[in-house]
């Protein structure tokens, strides 16, 4: 039997999917599992040792590029495929590919695409985002494994991380700390700058600590003008990272400082301390799911909200002392 897992397409939510891909193994022990994902995500799933393989899909942007991605999952000959997103297209890939058995939710009208959809639960959106996952094995009446996240990192992969730092002049003798300032969701999610410097210069001081930020290639901006208030430079890897290489500086690092972001569930993943500053959205649903963590966030009148970018003052981050957040990192160090 051949199973297929068409995963999320962002990095936080296809590190708290992997329970669900897990328990399906664990419900068919003799299947091969695969997993289909955007191209940015797919390195997520490569060094988990149930998983047989990997499908990598394009931006389904034209009819073209989903039959393309039909026709490729055809081949396969798939006996299931078990949708962990929500989305219409997604089904209709599947559908397109051929495999008898579609499982998923019952959203954006395509219930008619699935031989066995799941209602949500009522409530469903209070709960962490790692048992909306797991709610839809459960509702398939399947077993469930004990929640928890993980991602395998190899001796090999720490090893080139480490050689990096090395490289970098890094001085491993001292306390390394990660500052991950960036959220793709956009700028409501992230600190300022300037908090994340002085927080840096904190740490530097106080915990004679080595600073490392970490980003996308569209964050540089950002780290550029956090580095442009450090009297001593952090060592700068913004856009130099893929995720296997990040996971790896990540296992080698004593403390990851961030935003509510896709790495910091990759660094949670890996049981590495975090500090976790949230402003509009909620951690009972997506903050860090096991310890050892901290969050920290503001009570403020407009939360919760989903604005990609606060139309108002941003109280919910400006309120965020970094004396507060060094006060938090001690904890760990």
């Amino acid at each position: 039997m051949k199973i297929i897992v068409r995963a999320p397409n962002w990095i936080g939510d296809s590190i708290l999917a992997i329970p669900a891909a897990y328990s399906l193994s664990r419900n068919f022990p003799q299947a091969q599992i695969w997993i289909a994902a955007k191209e940015w995500v797919k390195d997520l799933f490569s060094s988990h040792d149930f998983i047989k393989g990997t499908i990598p899909l394009p931006d389904i942007d034209s009819f073209k590029n989903l039959r393309d991605s039909a026709q490729k999952i055809k081949r396969f000959h798939f006996d299931i495929g078990v949708l962990l997103t929500n989305s219409f297209s997604s089904a209709f890939l599947f559908y397109l590919g051929k495999i008898p058995e579609r499982w998923g939710y019952s959203t954006d009208g395509r219930k008619v695409l699935l031989t066995r959809g799941v209602a949500l639960k009522k409530g469903e959106n209070c709960s962490h985002q790692l048992n909306y996952y797991l709610d839809l094995i459960s509702g398939l009446g399947l077993k469930t494994s004990p929640p928890k996240i993980s991602l395998p990192v190899t001796q090999e992969e720490k090893g080139e991380a480490k050689e990096l730092l090395l490289s970098l002049n890094v001085d491993l003798k001292k306390p390394l700390i990660i500052l991950n300032p960036g959220a793709s969701y956009g700028p409501s999610k992230r600190w300022h700058a300037e908090n994340y410097a002085e927080l840096a210069i904190l740490l530097q001081d106080r915990k004679k600590a080595e600073i490392l930020i970490t980003g996308s290639k569209g964050e540089s901006e950002l780290v550029e003008s956090i580095a442009s208030l450090m009297t001593k430079k952090p060592f700068n890897l913004t856009g130099k990272t893929n995720l296997r290489l990040l996971a790896g500086l990540i296992s080698n690092t004593d403390l990851f400082i961030t935003n509510d972001s896709g790495p910091m569930h990759i660094a949670n993943a890996l049981k590495i301390p975090i500090i976790a500053i949230f402003g509009p959205t909620s951690p009972s649903f997506t903050g860090p799911f096991q310890q050892p963590a901290a969050v920290i966030k503001k009570d403020v009148p407009c939360w919760p909200c989903r604005y990609r970018e606060c139309p108002f003052d941003h109280r919910c981050m400006i309120s965020i002392d970094p004396e507060e957040v060094f006060e938090a990192c001690q904890e760990f160090l």
